[in-house]
């Protein structure tokens, strides 16, 4: 089978990571744009599979929630206004839970900006982390019913309503306790929203103004997956000083590029070749 070299992976993979479209990854690694998006979906289908195995059973003092706005084929305003190709196209959202102490972000889900999305992100996140937890939010309704459903009152609930004056400027913030007992010295949401910015300068379709934009939804899951799996069990923290997966005690030492770039190939399927072929009959 045709392979290329692990150098010449791990190249493409690590310019995929440092937030380069498909396209800039080929100039710039002298790759085909096709064998650049064979390996990038394979190394995300890696990330995807990993994190959803791995990210189980953390335990943790208090998460931080919020999404994150993202766009398909093309943003809901252009949709509206003409038809399009694509079945996908449209605004998507990014719902994130981002630990401020490990660093660690357990679980994401990406949808609407609905309660339904909302019950499915809470839903996942409750199978992930343990139920005595201080949850913090900002002041967004649909994660009111999903936490109270599927943490059954165990957590500390609180809710950061921010507040706007009426040129829209940033006018201060009122803390709200939802159920529990929550501290309220640690309510706040600002190391998602620092996180948000990570993802938004790490995955080149979040940028603004871009035209790296996912075209299909299951490629914007598999960025957002082969993101993750950098910032979780690859990219050293200043903060704290080490991997965030390495911290929240999920994996034991940090994973690498090569070994990504490895597992990435080791997935792909082999091509059904013959163990035997057969001669050709000379020709008179």
């Amino acid at each position: 089978m045709n392979m290329l070299p692990l150098h010449k992976r791990t190249a493409i993979l690590k310019c995929l990571l440092d937030g380069n479209s498909l396209r800039a990854t080929g100039r710039i690694t002298g790759t085909a744009k096709q064998t650049v998006c064979r390996l990038f979906e394979d190394a995300a289908g890696v990330a995807l599979r990993e994190q959803d195995r791995l990210l189980r059973n953390i335990r943790c003092e208090r998460l931080e929630l919020d999404e994150i706005w993202s766009f398909v084929y093309a943003k809901a305003k252009t949709v509206r206004r003409r038809p399009v190709s694509s079945p996908d196209a449209g605004n998507v959202w990014t719902w994130i839970a981002f630990d401020p102490d490990t660093k660690l972000a357990p679980c994401w889900c990406i949808g609407d900006r609905t309660t339904r999305t909302a019950e499915q992100f809470i839903g996942d996140l409750r199978q992930r982390v343990n139920p005595d937890i201080q949850i913090t939010t900002d002041g967004y309704a649909p994660y009111l019913w999903p936490v109270d459903y599927h943490f059954g009152g165990s957590a500390d609930f609180a809710q950061l309503v921010k507040q706007y004056d009426e040129r829209g400027h940033y006018a201060g913030a009122e803390k709200t306790i939802i159920s529990g007992d929550p501290d309220m010295d640690k309510v706040s949401t600002s190391g998602v929203e620092r996180f948000n910015l990570t993802l938004r300068m790490s995955a080149r379709r979040f940028t603004r103004e871009t035209n790296a934009y996912s075209k299909k939804l299951r490629n914007h899951e598999l960025a957002v997956a082969l993101m993750m799996l950098h910032y979780n069990f690859m990219r050293r923290h200043d903060t704290i000083g080490a991997v965030p997966g390495v911290a929240a005690g999920v994996i034991e030492a940090a994973w690498t590029v090569e070994r990504l770039a490895d597992m990435a190939v080791a997935v792909r399927p082999k091509p059904n070749r013959p163990k035997r072929y057969r001669k050709r009959a000379a020709v008179a």
